[in-house]
């Protein structure tokens, strides 16, 4: 229940619920921040083969030339930093749509724009021959775009309620994915070219593409930040926000500009990787609240600390094989939807 009084015209809204019980949010940033270097530290050290944390150290700050060196410096460490990357845009996507559509339901996956993404890209890529990452690139972009915009209206953008967007979302995930598999057994070239992409990993990633990608990724996530205010007074309901001077409209779009970017690069990196945006926003608002000031930084240390988590988990259960990170993360975010749907009463955010 909101507290407080209401703001007057261009103040910030008094988002935050009773602090009675709740730690406060200063201790829970440096609980993200301690999370996300233990799962970096991890990444680095765990895997098909064990590096001690000596070895891991001295093959980042001083080779000698060992094998670990480059096994730390060639291979764990840019895996680690894309999922770093990977993980904070989808945390942040998957906040900006919760708030955005009081939905809790509301994840890139879950609601189409991952395979959105990846339908554009295979389409670049078997129609089109376009094989260089800078190439599709767009094409996610576009991609990820368009499935938003389809989703949204097929959930109906006043009336919309976490069921129909959840309903809406599935219906626009399997026609894509359909015409993604179709695609790929039709021409076999492009089955080659999509068989390991498909399916959401930060194994073998090229550092380069996180070059390529990290400049829309850092303007969806600056972008994304600058709306948490004029989210938070969204979030209060069209009338209570533009009270407060806040252009619904152009909330709204600059939203999915922000996801768009965020999602249609990071799935462009490393291939569409479910649920991230779905269990990090429901985990942190033990400690944020509702506000999205708090909500947004929450989830991007929280959500890349989960993805790290998840592909050092894929690497082991089954060493010397791994667990693509997307399967993972879609087990433990199955469940904690099968939760959700399974509630008397998903309520709106």
């Amino acid at each position: 229940m909101l507290t407080g009084t209401r703001p007057r015209r261009g103040e910030a809204p008094r988002l935050s619920a009773t602090r009675r019980g709740r730690p406060p949010r200063a201790a829970g940033l440096v609980l993200g921040v301690l999370l996300l270097c233990v799962a970096s530290v991890t990444s680095l050290a765990v895997g098909t083969e064990h590096i001690p944390l000596g070895d891991v150290w001295s093959g980042l700050f001083s080779p000698s030339g060992s094998a670990y060196d480059g096994i730390v410096r060639e291979l764990r460490l840019p895996r680690t930093l894309i999922g770093i990357a990977v993980g904070a845009a989808l945390g942040l996507a998957g906040g900006v749509m919760q708030v955005l559509t009081r939905n809790p339901l509301a994840d890139p996956g879950l609601l189409g724009v991952n395979a959105g993404a990846s339908a554009a890209v295979v389409t670049a890529i078997s129609v089109l021959g376009i094989t260089s990452f800078t190439g599709y690139l767009w094409f996610a972009l576009l991609g990820a775009a368009v499935a938003a915009v389809a989703v949204n209206a097929l959930g109906g953008t006043r009336a919309a309620t976490p069921v129909r967007l959840a309903l809406a979302g599935t219906a626009v995930n399997a026609a894509l994915f359909g015409y993604v598999n179709g695609l790929q057994l039709w021409d076999l070239n492009t089955l080659d070219s999509m068989r390991h992409w498909s399916v959401g990993t930060l194994e073998k990633r090229d550092p380069d593409l996180l070059l390529k990608a990290l400049p829309l990724l850092v303007a969806g996530a600056l972008l994304a930040f600058a709306l948490a205010r004029p989210l938070g007074a969204l979030s209060l309901g069209e009338d209570h926000a533009r009270a407060l001077g806040t252009s619904v409209r152009r909330t709204r779009t600059l939203s999915v500009v922000a996801v768009t970017l965020l999602c249609g690069s990071a799935t462009a990196v490393c291939g569409p990787i479910g649920f991230i945006g779905l269990m990090i926003p429901h985990a942190v608002r033990a400690f944020t609240g509702p506000d999205p000031r708090w909500l947004l930084p929450y989830c991007a240390l929280f959500a890349p600390a989960l993805l790290l988590a998840a592909d050092v988990i894929g690497r082991v259960v089954v060493a010397p094989s791994e667990i693509q990170a997307d399967i993972v993360t879609s087990f433990l975010g199955g469940l904690l939807f099968i939760h959700l749907v399974r509630r008397r009463k998903v309520a709106q955010l």
